[in-house]
Parts: C-alpha cells; sequence; structure tokens
C-alpha cells in the first residue's frame, strides 16, 4: 500500500494537551501531552510516538517481508528503547532509538527468514527517513480571528 501525502490537525486542548485529528474518517482522534511536571501525562508525548513510529514501521516490515518469503508468523512483539541525551546547548534530544523485534516463528521456517533480515530495514519509510535527515520547515503565525 503506498502513501500519499497527506496532512493531520492538532488543536491545543489545556495545558499541554493537543488533540491529534489524523483527517481520515476511519481514524479516532489521538490525545498527547508531555510528560510531567510540564504536562499531565494524559497521552504519549511526540518523541514516545516517534519511538512507535519506528517499532511499528520495522515491525510492519519486517512482518510483511517474512509473510512474503511464506514464513509462518503467529504473532511478534517489539520493544523500543528511546534514551534521551542533552546536546551542547543543553537541550534534550533524542539519542538513541533500538529496536528489538522478536517474531514467533517455528525454528524449522527460521532459516528461510534470512534474506528478509538482510532487506527490511530499507522498507521502513520512518526510520529510512529520519537516518537520512527528513527536511523539516516551520513557520509560525498568529491565528487569524475570524
Amino acid at each position: 500500500m503506498e502513501e500519499s501525502d497527506f496532512e493531520l490537525t492538532l488543536e491545543l486542548q489545556k495545558d499541554f494537551q493537543f488533540l491529534v485529528d489524523f483527517d481520515e474518517d476511519d481514524l479516532p482522534p489521538l490525545l498527547m501531552d508531555e510528560p510531567e511536571p510540564v504536562g499531565a501525562n494524559s497521552g504519549p508525548s511526540a518523541v514516545r510516538l516517534i519511538a512507535a513510529a519506528m517499532g511499528n514501521c520495522l515491525s510492519a516490515s519486517a512482518l510483511f517481508c517474512m509473510r512474503k518469503a511464506r514464513v509462518p508468523v503467529s504473532g511478534m512483539r517489539t520493544r523500543v528503547r528511546t534514551s534521551m541525551i542533552r546536546n551542547a546547548d543543553g537541550r534534550l534530544r533524542i539519542g538513541t532509538i533500538a529496536v528489538d523485534i522478536r517474531p514467533e516463528v517455528a525454528p524449522e521456517d527460521w532459516k528461510r527468514a534470512g534474506r528478509c533480515l538482510e532487506v527490511f530495514e530499507d522498507y521502513c519509510v520512518v526510520s529510512q527517513s529520519v537516518k537520512e535527515g527528513v527536511e523539516i520547515s516551520v513557520d509560525v503565525k498568529p491565528a487569524s480571528r475570524s
């Protein structure tokens, strides 16, 4: 399935809580928040969503490849460990993201997953985009009052 360009909207609810509208009828809105003491920790933070996006994209890519290679996967569990660091200016940043993917595959089927393990990362849009550096533009203007 190929993704096309898309937009989503974030609307401030209160404090640091934003409601994300994915502009898709089938997707419910998502409440995001910052952890305490800044926010109330009433939803995932942007950093947690980046980590979740990495884990999800890599897991889905690995699963897609294994299924295409006819490797039966009966379950999958992925753990994403994210380390936070401070840059030279003392600002908090994501330092590392370690993704451990554990598919449930019978030992006799595991050897057929070999080629998938070599190539699946190249098909993960999120991790490869972050690795290559995503161009980001930011524009801040006052909201029009109407």
